[in-house]
C-alpha cells in the first residue's frame, strides 16, 4: 500500500476485503501438483473435487505442472502425476501435455512472466530485498516457527525498501514483500466460508523470490492463474493462509481476484495431514496393490 508521495507505508487497522473480479462465467479450474514426489490420497481428493467442480460449471481444466524447484522437481515424478490423475478419471482441457492458448504449461520455462511480476513489484514500492541468512532468522527474537509454514520474518531488512530500484535482476537475495502491519485480509472461502487474517501477526513479510534465483510459489501461481484466467482456485485448506498472502500480491499487481475453494485436508489415523512420504497412501503404490479408482476415491472420507 502506498500514499500520495509515493512512499511505501506500514497501515494499522485496515481491512482488505477481497472478492472475486474475474468473471466466473466461463468458469476456469485448474489442478496444479509439483514434481516433487508421487502423488497420494490427499492430493487425488483435492483434484478430484477441482474436476467435479470444472464439470458442474460446464467449464474448462488446466493442468498445470509446478516444477519451480529445480533440485527436487523429477521429470519421472511429473510423467508419474499425469499418469495417476488420468487413471483416476480426471481430464483437462488444457496442459502440457494437450497444449491450448495459454502454454506454456510447465512452471520451469514461464520465467518471463514471473520477471514481469517482480519488476512490477519492485518499481511499484512493494518488494524490498533481504540478506538475513537461515542462521539470522533462526536467531532472532520474534521470529517463531510456523511448523511447516514461512517463519514470521522480524523485519530486519525493511528499511532497504529504498534500495530495491538499484536492481537490475533478482538473483542474490531474497525479496520480501513488505506486509501492512495490522490490516486484516479478509474472503470467503466457498467450502470453508468466511476467512480473516492478521498480517503481522498471522504472516510477516513474505518471500516471492529466492536468493538463488528461483521466484518463490505466492508469486509464481498469483502469475499463471492471472495470465491462465483462472476463475476458481481449488487446493488444500493449509494453503488457506497463503490466500491472504497472494490477496495482497494480487492487489499490489492489479490483477483481477479469482474465487477460492478450499478443501479439507486428508489426515492419516494420527490425524497428521498427508504428505509426499506417505508412501502407504501413494497413489502408484495402491494401483499397485490393485486398488481401484472407486476405492481410492472412497479413502477421501475414510482416511
Amino acid at each position: 500500500m502506498r500514499w500520495t508521495d509515493g512512499t511505501p507505508r506500514r497501515l494499522y487497522n485496515h481491512v482488505m476485503y477481497a472478492t472475486p473480479t474475474v468473471p466466473a462465467s466461463p468458469y476456469r479450474g485448474r489442478v496444479a501438483p509439483s514434481p516433487t514426489g508421487l502423488l497420494h490420497v490427499g492430493h487425488a481428493c483435492t483434484f478430484w473435487t477441482a474436476y467435479q467442480r470444472s464439470l458442474m460449471h460446464n467449464g474448462k481444466l488446466v493442468f498445470r505442472n509446478e516444477d519451480l524447484d529445480p533440485q527436487r522437481s523429477k521429470a519421472v515424478f511429473a510423467e508419474a502425476m499425469i499418469e495417476d490423475l488420468y487413471w483416476l478419471g480426471i481430464r483437462w482441457q488444457e496442459g502440457p501435455d494437450v497444449g491450448g492458448p495459454f502454454a506454456p504449461y510447465e512452471q520451469s520455462p514461464r520465467r518471463d512472466f514471473y520477471l514481469a511480476a517482480w519488476r512490477s513489484l519492485r518499481d511499484g514500492g512493494f518488494i524490498y530485498p533481504c540478506t538475513c541468512s537461515r542462521k539470522d532468522l533462526a536467531s532472532a527474537a520474534g521470529a517463531p516457527n510456523e511448523g511447516d509454514d514461512e517463519p514470521l520474518y522480524p523485519g530486519r531488512c525493511r528499511e532497504k525498501i529504498g534500495e530495491a530500484v538499484r536492481y537490475e535482476m533478482p538473483a542474490g537475495v531474497n525479496w520480501r514483500f513488505l506486509i501492512s502491519d495490522g490490516e486484516e485480509i479478509q474472503f470467503d472461502d466457498l467450502h470453508l466460508g468466511p476467512q480473516r487474517f492478521v498480517a503481522g501477526e498471522d504472516f510477516g513479510d513474505f518471500v516471492v523470490w529466492r536468493r538463488d534465483d528461483v521466484p518463490a510459489y505466492q508469486l509464481a501461481v498469483v502469475a499463471d492463474d492471472a495470465a491462465m484466467q483462472i476463475s476458481e482456485v481449488v487446493r488444500g485448506d493449509d494453503l488457506l493462509k497463503s490466500t491472504a498472502r497472494q490477496l495482497l500480491l494480487i492487489r499490489a499487481l492489479g490483477l483481477p481476484i479469482p474465487a477460492y475453494y478450499h478443501c479439507d485436508l486428508v489426515r492419516d489415523e494420527t490425524g497428521a495431514r498427508l504428505a509426499k512420504r506417505h508412501d502407504a497412501l501413494g497413489i502408484q503404490r495402491l494401483r499397485k496393490l490393485g486398488s481401484s479408482q472407486q476405492q481410492v476415491l472412497k479413502m477421501c472420507t475414510s482416511v
